[in-house]
């Protein structure tokens, strides 16, 4: 695995609504530094819902772009879902929560998948895009910044798989939108999920 691009966005009004979102991000050819808020320069305008120590990141796998290109049926530019991260020969259906990235001196850890919004729908000029973007199953994740350093694309991606009880992407964007049973839920709260969802499922009640 490598990187393939690493993405920055710049604060920009979203079409028909009255604020602003740093959702439209492009490449950087330079070397970026992460840190443990996310990569440096990186906009995030509602930091409510978005970024904070446990959403720092936000990576596409490569092999899951290209399946979207298919499925859209026309090629999407780094950054066109919002990630920070494009990753060569990653699939987003394989990871889950606690895995890790080492990218030279980094390493990040995931935490949570990314769930769409109407922002997102907004980007991609689909109203029923949420809809679309959860039946596919493919979502992105959030990782943490377990160690900072300067990122660069082309550099190589360690994967290492978490080496607890893996909790996928796809499985927490099943118990996000379903709700899980006391088994389920315990083994959701038991992963090291992000802050934002465990307090989601901690409110659950099954």
């Amino acid at each position: 695995m490598k990187i393939l691009a690493i993405c920055l966005g710049t604060p920009k009004a979203v079409p028909g609504k009255r604020f602003k979102s740093g959702i439209w991000k492009s490449p950087r050819n330079a070397a970026v530094m992460v840190d443990a808020e996310g990569l440096v320069g990186d906009a995030i305008c509602n930091r409510d819902h978005h970024g904070g120590p446990d959403q720092a990141v936000y990576v596409e796998g490569g092999e899951t772009l290209k399946w979207w290109e298919s499925e859209l049926g026309y090629p999407l530019e780094p950054g066109a879902f919002g990630e920070n991260l494009v990753i060569e020969g990653l699939d987003n259906r394989d990871l889950g929560a606690g895995d890790r990235l080492v990218i030279g001196d980094v390493v990040l850890e995931a935490t949570a998948p990314r769930t769409p919004c109407a922002t997102f729908a907004a980007k991609m000029d689909d109203p029923m895009f949420v809809k679309r973007y959860t039946r596919a199953g493919r979502a992105g994740a959030y990782f943490r910044v377990i160690t900072p350093g300067l990122l660069e694309a082309g550099q190589t991606v360690d994967y290492r798989p978490y080496g607890g009880d893996r909790v996928t992407i796809p499985q927490m964007m099943e118990a996000i939108a379903s709700r899980p049973d006391t088994a389920q839920r315990t083994r959701l709260l038991d992963a090291p999920i992000s802050i934002r969802l465990r307090s989601f499922f901690e409110k659950q009640v099954p």
